[in-house]
């Protein structure tokens, strides 16, 4: 009996030993392994609402935990969608530097006198393999005032700019070296910069497009150094300057009228002294 399970065995040849799968969009058996995990994290109430019962949105949060080596609820937790764009929140991207292993932890560096242009913050580490200092780019208020940043409604720049400053410096440090932490992607403070977005019931954040329509007709004249508005009200001097045009046309034409008076009263006295000569 032992002998011929070992020759089965022997005509069988060793078990064979299963590769683990991992999740890919590429395999058939990674993606659905990943369609499984997805399926419970759509029915989850830890996740935000943009991915409850949206697996499309889950697998792709999936891939990009899987691509930068991080766990998939945080991902979800940290990743926000603004215009139709994915973006991270800042201290996630602040505690994937961090734990990465290739950098010191973020360290920011301030200059000038709070409230003038020149007060700013730049971020910087120690690269671990080099021993080099990393210095990112100086942020300032004449940069904020520049690119319009604190003039979006409901700006953080007005209420917390110190908080902004580091955010803005560690986002453009993270893209300066380690871009590839960031998978290309911006900010939510950046989008959110750039759109006057609001969250909407379903966690994203939406635009109001004929609110940018409108924002981008209205003429303003804007000091390009400073980001001041020097004249805020275009339209109602033009409106102004409209009047008096009108107000003076309306002149010459009365100056007009009463020059016209004259020539018809000499015209009655033509036709009187037509009237004497015929009955001569």
């Amino acid at each position: 009996m032992s002998n011929t399970q070992t020759l089965q065995s022997l005509q069988q040849g060793p078990a064979r030993q299963q590769m683990p799968v991992s999740m890919s969009f590429f395999n058939l058996e990674g993606f659905e392994l990943m369609q499984r995990i997805a399926k419970a994290f759509v029915q989850s109430d830890l996740v935000p609402k943009q991915y409850q019962g949206n697996l499309p949105n889950c697998l792709i949060a999936l891939d990009m935990a899987q691509r930068i080596g991080a766990n998939p609820l945080m991902v979800m937790q940290n990743l926000y969608v603004v215009h139709g764009t994915p973006s991270w929140s800042s201290k996630f991207l602040i505690a994937t530097v961090n734990t990465c292993g290739r950098f010191s932890a973020l360290r920011y560096e301030w200059k000038g006198e709070a409230g003038k242009p020149d007060f700013g913050c730049r971020a910087w580490a120690i690269e671990k393999e080099t021993g080099e200092r990393l210095d990112g780019i100086w942020v300032t208020w004449q940069m904020v005032n520049a690119e319009g940043w604190a003039s979006k409604s409901g700006s953080k720049w007005k209420t917390m700019p110190d908080q902004m400053f580091v955010y803005r410096a560690a986002a453009f440090w993270q893209r300066a070296y380690a871009p590839d932490l960031g998978m290309g992607l911006q900010t939510e403070e950046e989008v959110r910069d750039v759109f006057d977005a609001k969250p909407d019931a379903g966690g994203n954040y939406a635009v109001d497009i004929d609110a940018l329509r409108q924002a981008e007709a209205a003429p303003r004249n804007v000091d390009t150094a400073t980001g001041e508005i020097l004249d805020a009200e275009p339209e109602k001097r033009d409106e102004k300057a409209e009047s008096v045009n009108t107000e003076a046309e309306k002149r010459d034409k009365s100056a007009e009228k009463a020059d016209t008076k004259p020539e018809k009263a000499d015209t009655g006295a033509a036709q009187d002294d037509t009237d004497d000569f015929s009955m001569e």
